[in-house]
């Protein structure tokens, strides 16, 4: 049974570092070094706009390809993140969808009965 345990947490742990693989290897769009840890949420969203705009291996819209390296990152950082960096990270959403004229929708409220 040890050994059964064993493999299962190798797995867990592979399963858990995928994204560090897909961060190192992946060449949809060439980052700045650090653009992440920014301040200033404006300066995040031109230089995602500015990297998929000018990638020529992106498989999506560059609206697309910038907005899910955005979300990517995010969702990596997880609980770790802390919230000041998230809090500039969430705004860079909006200043991407401004940047690339695609307004954020917004849900239909449903109605009270």
């Amino acid at each position: 049974m040890a050994k059964a345990s064993t493999t299962q947490h190798r797995s867990a742990r592979g399963k858990r570092r995928w994204s560090q693989r897909v961060t190192e290897s992946s060449d949809a769009l060439d980052l700045k070094e650090g653009i992440f840890a920014k301040d200033d949420p404006a300066a995040i969203a031109r230089s995602l706009k500015h990297s998929a705009e000018a990638s020529k291996r992106r498989k999506a819209s560059p609206f697309q390809s910038a907005m899910s390296m955005l979300n990517f990152y995010i969702n990596r950082g997880g609980k770790q993140l802390p919230a000041r960096q998230r809090s500039h990270l969430e705004a860079a959403r909006d200043e991407l969808r401004v940047l690339f004229g695609r307004p954020r929708r917004r849900k239909p409220r449903r109605s009270r009965r």
